[in-house]
């Protein structure tokens, strides 16, 4: 087994594929460390990506050559574009997923990642030295060098599950939590602070009575998250959609007592922007009812999840408000609600590459700084893990502003202010807007650094496929070119992504395929007219080498 690498990744949820994969595009040795390899890219409590500003992060991401947003095509069973009659710089691109599809693509992308390997076991330890992590200690013993080391521990670190009065330690339901690694956090000087978040219970799809509720179906045709997507080709489906009512909220006021939250068990704050049901009744009692959304969580599952009431009252009450509820009156529970505590590092300890100011080398990302959500977990994680490869080969870290986009904001909002809740990511907070509706994406940072980190695969430049049999594929200097017309369409494709990393243009990147000439390409990019490439520019989007031979203006007005 190695026992060395440039870049290791703890943790393999949203945050940690995306650190891994990031690392591994940049050259990197790289290694994912998580306990199994078939929970890689689980979706641990709402099947579904994307939301208001949310989606604006997936589309980043994407811009970026992330996985989230393919993962996310590949498993979406509902694509819906929220805030559609508002304004389009608030509109939120979202997808219903697949558990089963959702973990696959993510599983199989990692899979495919050159330079990347996958370590079962559980990283007990980091180890350090002179101010600079050297390495970690998985839980059998074993020991691991490291250039620089990203941990993405979710609600894993010193995980606690509470149910009614019951509690007992777990990352998630039926998953070990991670001891070891807090106590490694807390001997290094970093002080540790506490954060709550739930999950409703899952249902029993088959005794639903769909008649009794009203049903949504997703948008036609569906929009993909991922401009490498041109088509969703998953089957859809709609959900459905019911209410609390004055029974309901009867039974939860009969029985708040007995809730962790506010029996005085649990002291950590939850998310403001996802209450308790019993929050809800508590807070806002004077409402007749709350909307709940009945979502499938897959093709061949018949397991619905009701959002909406993410709840940790005891199991017998649980049954008890599902039964008051129209549509769910003789439903069955196939798991029940439940809340989770986890620690967390307070984020104004990183500088705004995700760096930790304490510990030279090592990166956090996810919900160890204080977020919340799937899609700010993505985007932490590829900066992390861009800069975790950076640091290991003696560049300088990239750095996204605040007018980068809105992985920017997010970043900054939590380096420089801190967390006294979990951090969602919203549009407001942004000093400029973007219309996540057109699929476009945020200007790049300065070339150099988004040209060292993101685009590149191998030793080459970035290619429109994984596989290299649409646009070739460049590695070990070698160049494999498909001259078919499939291939120069997607080599085409590409041309706004090559440009993108060469730090020679915004990547502004519309809906539609762009052609394989020239003005086409002017047209897709939004340049102004007189707006041109140099000769040598133009050979650099082509991927071609020597002296550009040209006497003429590259691109016609």
């Amino acid at each position: 087994m190695r026992t060395s690498y440039d870049v290791l990744v703890i943790g393999g949820g949203h945050a940690g594929c995306e650190a891994a994969a990031a690392a591994a595009r940049t050259g990197a040795a790289t290694a994912l460390v998580t306990h199994r390899f078939v929970t890689v890219g689980a979706m641990s409590c709402n099947p579904a990506i994307g939301g208001l500003g949310k989606g604006h992060l997936v589309r980043e991401v994407d811009a970026l050559d992330g996985l989230m947003g393919r993962a996310a095509d590949a498993g979406g069973i509902q694509f819906r574009m929220l805030n559609r009659r508002k304004g389009p710089a608030v509109r939120g691109p979202r997808a219903q997923a697949d558990r089963k599809l959702y973990a696959a693509a993510m599983q199989g992308a990692i899979r495919q990642t050159a330079n990347l390997d996958v370590i079962e076991g559980e990283a007990e330890a980091l180890l350090s030295r002179d101010g600079r992590v050297t390495g970690i200690r998985l839980a059998d013993g074993r020991e691991l060098a490291v250039g620089a080391v990203v941990v993405t521990t979710g609600t894993f670190l010193r995980g606690l599950i509470h149910l009614g009065e019951q509690s007992w330690p777990a990352g998630r339901i039926d998953e070990a939590p991670a001891m070891g690694l807090s106590k490694s956090f807390e001997a290094l000087g970093f002080a540790l602070g506490r954060l709550k978040t739930g999950t409703p219970p899952r249902l029993d799809g088959g005794t639903i009575d769909w008649g009794a509720v009203e049903m949504q179906p997703g948008d036609d045709p569906p929009e993909p998250f991922s401009v490498m997507t041109s088509t969703i080709t998953t089957p859809q489906v709609e959900c459905g959609i019911t209410r609390t009512t004055p029974a309901t909220h009867e039974v939860i006021r009969a029985n708040v007592h007995r809730s962790p939250m506010y029996s005085g068990q649990i002291q950590s704050t939850g998310p403001r922007y996802c209450p308790s049901i019993e929050d809800k009744i508590v807070k806002f009692g004077d409402r007749d009812g709350h909307q709940i959304f009945l979502e499938p969580e897959g093709l061949d599952d018949p397991t619905v999840y009701p959002n909406g009431i993410s709840t940790s009252l005891p199991e017998e009450v649980q049954r008890a408000i599902l039964a008051t509820i129209p549509g769910l009156e003789r439903t069955v529970m196939l798991r029940p609600g439940y809340a989770i505590e986890y620690d967390h590092v307070d984020p104004r300890e990183l500088e705004p590459t995700l760096q930790t100011k304490r510990l030279r080398g090592l990166f956090l990302a996810g919900q160890i700084n204080g977020t919340t959500g799937y899609e700010e977990a993505a985007a932490q994680g590829l900066v992390a893990g861009l800069n975790a490869a950076l640091l290991a080969a003696g560049d300088d870290l990239a750095v996204f502003d605040r007018a980068d986009g809105y992985l920017g904001v997010m970043i900054d909002d939590l380096v420089t202010r801190g967390i006294t809740e979990p951090y969602r990511m919203f549009t407001s907070p942004a000093r400029y807007s973007l219309d996540a509706a057109r699929r476009q994406c945020r200007p790049a940072p300065d070339g150099p650094r988004h040209r060292a980190g993101l685009c590149r695969r191998g030793a080459g430049s970035i290619s429109p496929r994984q596989d290299g049999g649409a646009g070739g594929r460049e590695d070990a200097g070698t160049v494999f070119v498909d001259h078919t017309e499939r291939g120069r369409q997607a080599r085409a494709d590409a041309q706004p992504r090559r440009a993108a990393a060469l730090g020679l243009r915004p990547p502004v990147l519309p809906g539609d395929r762009v052609g394989a000439g020239e003005g086409d390409l002017a047209r897709a990019w939004g340049h102004l007219p007189g707006d041109r490439y140099s000769c040598r520019e133009r050979r650099q989007i082509r991927g071609l080498s020597g002296a550009p031979e040209c006497r003429r203006r590259c691109l016609p007005a």
